[in-house]
């Protein structure tokens, strides 16, 4: 496998000068690759079948509200991978999940058949269509220029375009959830940290043009208020997620109820640490990686197979409490659910003159939903650090491919932070209508002071 890397990493560039898609590559798209740039036909020994349009029907007695059923519940693992037989499976195993594997005796992962469920609105797959050939990085990869809603780089040229993927997926126009985060001590002790969030997707609102989301250079409006411990509650921060934020960052503002007042917020960026998360993750880490991605040499290793957490409806499942997921040093890996899929191997080297607490990065992006499923973070020595993982579902009522748990393991002191813990929560709301105007100063003054 590291062979492999090394190889493909002299071969493909950090950023190489955009070739010009063909009408033949755009006309792939809804052929031979899925409308969002995935292959369509399977691989080669069946272990990975063919996209025939994900989930686009609920299960039936399913209603919007509920926490979503599981539509493969009749699956059962295939086989189940842990350190006894880790050498038979290493070269389907991202470099994270080995150092977890040899790290932690009873970590496993309990391999499923393959189910390709993602999918999307067919506008999004319409407007991906015409992103192609339109869309551009600018300035040197920080920023986009020419998309809207849908893909922007479906036929990715290197790193950044695939990162841009990511950072653009589709995630419903507007969504409001409530969740919990627990940092997790190494005994297994955690306090919960209750959050409710709100995301206005500026990019994949249906009037929006490329010109508009240009000029206004934001990518997603966003408000988190901590709701409980009664020590942290009350707290309301607001963020503008810019498009191009080395050209102008991120803008963000908090309430604190304890001076009830609305002040401009430090720097909510790169590894300035994540809300109320004990130091457990840096604030880019937040949806797996966001933000600017200037600090890195952004190097796209290739597509490969290998195993990573999909379809996870058991952690989602309102049937299962809280206490159930949460154990020592990792999460209650009987919960979870892995498959055999292809990503995108996208690598990330601190660049000369700049700093983070992470020297290097590796993420693994499905190539069906654009998701980083697996994300490795490497210290300063070169030693594996933290491994995060995203744990996903189909959220079917709105089309859309998302995480429902993100679990960052912490390997050096023996902790892991759970992001998501829904189940104990009312559901994801993807019908809130929201506008710009709901994320201002003025409007987070008059929320905090009611």
């Amino acid at each position: 496998m590291k062979k492999f890397f090394l190889l493909l990493a002299a071969v493909l560039p950090v950023l190489s000068p955009r070739a010009a898609v063909s009408p033949s590559d755009a006309a792939r798209l809804g052929r031979d690759l899925t409308p969002l740039g995935a292959e369509t036909a399977g691989n080669a020994d069946g272990s990975i079948p063919a996209w025939t349009g994900g989930i686009v029907t609920p299960p039936a007695g399913y209603k919007v509200g509920d926490h979503h059923p599981d539509p493969f519940a009749g699956d059962r693992p295939l086989y189940t991978i842990s350190s006894a037989n880790l050498a038979q499976y290493q070269d389907k195993l991202a470099a994270g999940h080995l150092a977890v594997l040899q790290a932690y005796p009873e970590f496993k992962l309990p391999v499923y058949p393959t189910r390709r469920s993602t999918s999307n609105p067919q506008r999004v797959y319409d407007a991906t269509r015409q992103n192609v050939g339109r869309a551009q990085l600018t300035a040197g990869g920080n920023g986009i220029s020419g998309a809207i809603v849908g893909v922007p780089f479906p036929i990715p040229q290197n790193g950044l375009e695939v990162l841009w993927n990511f950072l653009t997926r589709y995630r419903g126009v507007a969504a409001a959830r409530t969740f919990a985060q627990a940092a997790v001590e190494r005994g297994g002790g955690y306090q919960l940290v209750q959050f409710e969030d709100e995301f206005l997707f500026n990019y994949a609102r249906p009037d929006i043009t490329p010109q508009e989301l240009e000029d206004g250079n934001t990518l997603v409006y966003f408000k988190q208020a901590t709701i409980a411990p009664a020590r942290l509650a009350g707290s309301i921060l607001v963020v503008h997620e810019t498009l191009d934020q080395v050209k102008e960052p991120r803008r963000a503002w908090v309430y604190n109820p304890g001076r009830r007042r609305v002040t401009r917020a430090p720097n909510v960026a790169y590894d300035n640490p994540g809300t109320n998360a004990d130091g457990q993750r840096t604030s880019d880490q937040f949806d797996m990686f966001n933000g600017a991605p200037d600090r890195y040499d952004w190097t796209l290793i290739g597509k490969k197979e290998i195993i990573v957490p999909y379809n996870s409806y058991r952690l989602h499942s309102d049937d299962v409490k809280v206490a159930d997921i949460l154990q020592p040093r990792h999460i209650n890996q009987d919960l979870t659910r892995y498959e055999l899929h292809r990503v995108w191997v996208v690598d990330a080297k601190i660049k000369p003159g700049t700093s983070h607490l992470y020297a290097r990065r590796t993420f693994y992006i499905d190539e069906d939903s654009w998701q980083v499923l697996i994300a490795d973070q490497y210290d300063r020595r070169g030693e594996m650090w933290r491994v995060s993982e995203a744990h996903c579902i189909n959220y079917y009522d709105a089309q859309t491919f998302w995480s429902t748990l993100e679990v960052h393991i912490d390997l050096q002191n023996g902790r892991y932070l759970a992001i998501g813990l829904d189940n104990e929560n009312k559901m994801y709301d993807f019908n809130i209508q929201r506008t710009p105007a709901d994320y201002t100063p003025d409007s987070l003054r008059r929320e905090g002071l009611r």
